[in-house]
């Protein structure tokens, strides 16, 4: 593959994108997108920052069709109603990319639901979102759903079945690479089912690299040690911008390349920067039978069904299962 840009991305017109996350990775997709002629719906919880990003979009991108949605991801009700508001207005979505997320808070958090924040917000609310939205993929022209993984998803990351919430044990970093190794098997998994349903989806995920953006400064914070080692010995040498770590979830937006169940990334020095190809997958991220057990049991605690040729369930269920979730 050639060295691809965003000059490469080609002509959005008449289609319909919702990009969660409104700030770096999402600011910088949603411009792209709008940029090229793409509708663009850009979802996030803080409305504030939201409605900025729209108008320094609007700014750079003069006539495009772009908004701000309310969505929390880290509260199910929000996901049901930013679901059901665009239910509501009956236009077909032609492209999902779930990239919102929180990094590595120092102390165990949860959602309004009793999960584990990062576990919560990265992945079970972009799965609800997603099921919920189905009906609308399935009408859309060529519809394609990425999934904004991360590296760290090779470094240790597995599906923590007896401890899914970290309820015994917290660990911020194991629980980051949780999530991300998560939102892969969520890609794979998808693809495989949208192949055995008919749903004509094209599902893959994409992961930025070292980006600078807010995501650390979010999480972990400025004065946390993994903040300034990084700032030390990374950053200086093996990071990018927010715009360049956009890339390679533009590629597997876009690019007529990108395959399903693709993952991609940076090609450069241990993936953190570079242009944007196929990335590595770690060994965990192909395990079938976690894979399905997941996908299982996250329906279970969303309370998401996906049914081929049906509108999946809108509501949730809150349960005490295999993590055994106080709420």
């Amino acid at each position: 593959m050639a060295k691809w840009t965003v000059n490469d991305v080609p002509p959005q017109a008449g289609r319909l994108a919702v990009v969660t996350g409104t700030g770096g990775l999402g600011y910088e997709t949603a411009l792209v997108l709008a940029q090229h002629g793409a509708g663009v719906i850009l979802a996030g919880r803080n409305e504030a920052k939201g409605r900025e990003a729209t108008r320094k979009i609007l700014a750079l991108a003069p006539g495009a069709s772009v908004r701000f949605q309310l969505l929390d991801l880290a509260d199910l009700a929000s996901v049901a109603a930013f679901s059901n508001r665009l239910l509501a207005e009956d236009r077909p979505v032609d492209l999902l990319v779930n990239n919102a997320g929180v990094m590595t808070p120092p102390s165990r958090r949860t959602t309004v639901d009793g999960f584990e924040l990062q576990f919560g917000t990265n992945y079970l609310g972009h799965f609800a979102l997603t099921a919920q939205l189905l009906p609308l993929l399935q009408r859309g022209r060529s519809p394609r759903v990425v999934e904004v993984s991360s590296g760290a998803h090779r470094l240790g990351g597995a599906i923590h079945f007896d401890d899914l919430q970290w309820e015994r044990s917290y660990k911020p970093w194991a629980a980051y690479a949780q999530s991300k190794l998560a939102m892969l098997m969520f890609a794979h998994e998808l693809q495989r089912r949208s192949d055995a349903a008919g749903w004509g989806l094209m599902s893959n995920a994409a992961h930025p690299g070292y980006a600078r953006t807010e995501l650390i400064a979010n999480g972990p914070g400025a004065d946390a040690l993994m903040t300034k080692v990084g700032n030390v010995l990374l950053r200086p040498f093996l990071s990018q911008s927010a715009a360049d770590g956009a890339l390679p979830v533009l590629l597997a937006a876009t690019s007529p390349e990108a395959k399903g169940g693709g993952y991609y990334g940076p090609t450069g020095p241990f993936e953190l920067i570079g242009a944007p190809g196929p990335a590595v997958i770690g060994a965990p991220a192909k395990d079938l039978a976690v894979a399905k057990k997941l996908w299982e049991l996250s329906e279970d605690l969303t309370g998401a069904r996906w049914q081929a040729g049906t509108a999946p369930h809108n509501s949730f269920t809150k349960r005490s299962l295999i993590c055994d979730i106080d709420y």
